[in-house]
């Protein structure tokens, strides 16, 4: 079987295409996967990283503020057509799978007007504008959270969750404190209270200043912070913080070991992009979710709202998040009944091996179309 995977453009899109393709291979050892991404995007360096092909093709987003500009888009638009439409017909996949992002907008209305059944995956609770532009042309469309059916045709849904990294739950909490303990030159304690503060793969400048505002605050609490700030806070954040970090407080562009990070958390302050969310809900992790604002249709408000709804999460608006976010955090630490009843209430959102899920359906769809 032939499968044509696309998307990208975030690692939100990137990682459940890859862990969608991890899963075909499991499913279907000879199966031949090929991904189609945007070029000069994330994913033409992440997905040969994660040892699959992939072909770049020269889309753009659309300029919303300034339409003038969007002709040269056009052209680029009516480019990527023609060059998805070369793909198709050289490739000839039984099934095509599209994750959201530029690219998948071409490759999958493409590959369905040439007859290839195509299967959506959409991460967030407010559906991505790609996605609702191809729900006419999708035999089926995954998603992450409940009530979709606003945006999508009933018959077509089926609710898989996101997948996430697979590594994930490997950590322990005592291999944790060992990790750390040896990689930063700290000691921590197993019986210290850790908070873990991750603002996204480029970091989050309101957590970061949130967190550099109330550093004193912090210091007079028994607790322990692992603070990933983003590679272009980290100079600025590690100079001011400088009389904590080793303490208390390790502070870091990035953490190479997410399992562990996660292992020792008790408390996760995070943005609310769809695959964090997805992996605190299958981690059972208490967190406190400060949407950004500056993504497509303030979707990660939506996000949030899911579990602020079933008292599965604390949301802190970015707005104010620098005043408000440590204090708020510090009082869930604090309140023993609260973290039980969030990690018990979030637990309970979790859809598991959704990346194998997603992994059948489409070979469902890919025997279909063999037959």
């Amino acid at each position: 079987m032939k499968y044509l995977i696309s998307g990208g453009g975030t690692g939100g899109h990137i990682f459940p295409a890859v862990s969608i393709a991890n899963a075909l291979q499991e499913l279907d050892k000879e199966s031949d996967i090929l991904f189609v991404g945007a070029l000069g995007r994330m994913e033409m360096e992440r997905v040969p990283q994660a040892g699959y092909k992939i072909i770049g093709l020269p889309v753009r987003g659309f300029d919303r503020k300034h339409l003038w500009k969007n002709i040269p888009i056009m052209m680029d638009l009516l480019r990527s057509m023609w060059q998805a439409r070369k793909i198709v017909k050289t490739f000839q996949p039984h099934v095509g799978i599209g994750v959201g992002g530029y690219a998948s907008g071409a490759a999958m209305k493409v590959a369905s007007t040439m007859g290839i059944p195509i299967l959506l995956q959409e991460q967030n609770g407010f559906a991505g504008v790609t996605n609702k532009l191809l729900k006419n042309n999708a035999s089926k469309i995954c998603v992450a959270y409940e009530g979709m059916e606003r945006f999508f045709p009933a018959d077509k849904i089926i609710l898989t969750g996101n997948p996430v990294r697979q590594n994930l739950m490997n950590g322990s909490r005592d291999e944790a404190i060992e990790y750390f303990n040896e990689t930063y030159g700290v000691k921590f304690s197993k019986d210290k209270k850790t908070m873990l503060i991750i603002g996204g793969s480029l970091g989050a400048r309101t957590i970061n200043e949130g967190i550099l505002s109330h550093l004193d605050t912090l210091a007079q609490h028994d607790i322990q912070v692992i603070w990933q700030t983003g590679k272009s806070y980290y100079n600025d954040c590690k100079i001011k913080a400088q009389e904590h970090i080793g303490k208390w407080l390790i502070c870091t562009d990035f953490l190479g070991r997410m399992d562990l990070s996660y292992a020792i958390a008790d408390l996760v302050i995070s943005r609310a992009g769809a695959s964090s969310i997805s992996e605190l809900c299958l981690l059972g992790k208490p967190c406190i979710l400060v949407p950004s604002p500056n993504v497509a249709e303030d979707h990660q408000t939506h996000n949030a709202m899911a579990l602020v709804s079933k008292n599965a999460a604390v949301m802190v608006k970015d707005r104010d998040a620098k005043e408000q976010m440590v204090c708020t955090s510090l009082d869930i630490l604090e309140n023993e009944e609260q973290l039980n009843t969030l990690r018990k209430n979030i637990l309970e959102l979790a859809q598991k091996d959704s990346a194998r899920r997603i992994a059948e359906e489409v070979i469902k769809l890919a025997k279909e179309k063999q037959k």
